[in-house]
């Protein structure tokens, strides 16, 4: 049978395409993570795709980057982690006027500043950008007159970003109002958090059994404010059992704090801070249980490798995406977000022999990262051609 992912696509007709993704680092975040692998599939197959990286420190760059090339730009006598994205505003348009690729892909919400000021900078001379929306729109967890203030950002995104994707059908509706960009410039391209390997590893991978008062719960992801691993703590104190253990990987500027709060709770001797690790989809396997406790998301990447892994979930309703994700319900309990009662009940009920593993397998095949790299370069292919026929109707 033919595979179309085998096909080089081609600048309508012309030459190949050329695709510049930019980041601020190889600091490890979910989006970032995608953006590597999406860079590497496209190049496995043929697309052009230069990658500008605005400093190089961070754990991926040995894990997803060691030996992809990139561009950065000579770095200042001074650090710059505190002005990222200002760097990349000052250093990237001279490299975008050098390279001239065919169109700039804006890996996620924290990057749509820095495209929105390359149309300012550049004018004409910007590419197309396709945004991917990696957040919540709505975004509940902020103050009325921040959240007022944000909404009037996202539509100022609308008028600059010439195509926006959505990584679940659900958040469609969602960047329709609250973006409102151009009719016909938004899309959905399901997040490409697995691979077909990874799937077929999992699909074939026997979990590991447990006592049944001897739940193994894990969790994953920075260790940051939007992931309220805190609430998540504190649901555990009150809604684990004495036998039970919880496992969170990640790292970041709240681990000290949150550690502290698991020795005032006193089940510091029950949980364990793991750090970051390369592969996390590889160690679900040995735990029982997934928990999520962010109060905002787009499609978390880490619900889509639990489902891989067959593993039971507590989520909170961080994003409408994760209703359809969890099929509504029947793969994996949703709780409000900062519901620190509604998560903890849910932990005490959660059986580790509960989840559907087949249903869950068959959920999780929609979300790989080679179906998704070529509809990603089909988008820009399509934009591309949407630009030139606009400019030869104009001229």
């Amino acid at each position: 049978m033919h595979d179309p992912r085998a096909q080089t696509v081609t600048r309508n007709g012309e030459a190949g395409l050329r695709i510049l993704t930019f980041l601020h680092s190889f600091e490890p975040g979910g989006v970032e993570r995608v953006a590597l692998r999406l860079v590497r599939e496209w190049r496995k197959n043929g697309t052009t795709a230069p990658l500008f990286v605005g400093r190089t420190c961070g754990v991926m760059r040995e894990e997803l980057a060691a030996d992809l090339d990139y561009h950065t730009p000579r770095l200042p006598p001074f650090a710059i982690h505190w002005c990222e994205t200002i760097w990349m505003m000052v250093t990237l348009p001279a490299y975008i006027r050098r390279e001239r690729p065919d169109a700039l892909f804006c890996a996620g919400n924290s990057y749509t500043v820095i495209a929105v000021m390359m149309k300012l900078v550049l004018g004409r001379q910007c590419p197309p950008i396709l945004a991917k929306i990696s957040n919540d729109l709505n975004r509940q967890d902020m103050m009325w007159i921040t959240r007022l203030l944000y909404r009037v950002w996202l539509r100022i995104q609308g008028r600059f970003i010439d195509q926006f994707v959505c990584m679940e059908e659900s958040l469609e509706k969602e960047a329709a109002d609250f973006v409102r960009p151009r009719p016909g410039s938004i899309m959905t391209i399901p997040d490409p958090a697995l691979s077909v390997a990874q799937i077929t590893q999992l699909g074939a991978t026997k979990r590991c059994s447990t006592n049944v008062h001897d739940r193994r719960f894990v969790a994953a992801g920075r260790l940051v404010a939007q992931k309220n691993f805190a609430l998540m703590i504190r649901a555990f104190a009150r809604g684990g059992w004495q036998g039970d253990r919880l496992v969170i990987y990640g790292d970041g500027p709240q681990r000290d704090r949150l550690s502290s709060l698991a020795n005032e709770l006193g089940v510091a001797d029950r949980i364990e801070f793991s750090g970051h690790v390369p592969d996390l989809v590889s160690r679900l396997t040995d735990h029982d249980v997934f928990l999520l406790s962010s109060d905002y998301e787009g499609v978390p990447a880490v619900l889509l490798e639990a489902l891989a892994a067959g593993l039971p979930i507590v989520a909170t309703q961080c994003s409408c995406s994760v209703r359809r994700i969890l099929a509504n319900g029947g793969l994996g309990r949703m709780v409000p977000p900062r519901d620190e009662a509604a998560f903890a009940r849910a932990i005490s009920e959660v059986a580790a022999d509960e989840q559907d593993r087949t249903a869950s397998l068959i959920h999780a095949r929609r979300f790989t990262i080679e179906t998704a790299s070529f509809e990603y370069v089909l988008a820009f292919d399509g934009m591309i051609g949407a630009r030139k026929r606009k400019s030869e109707a104009i001229n």
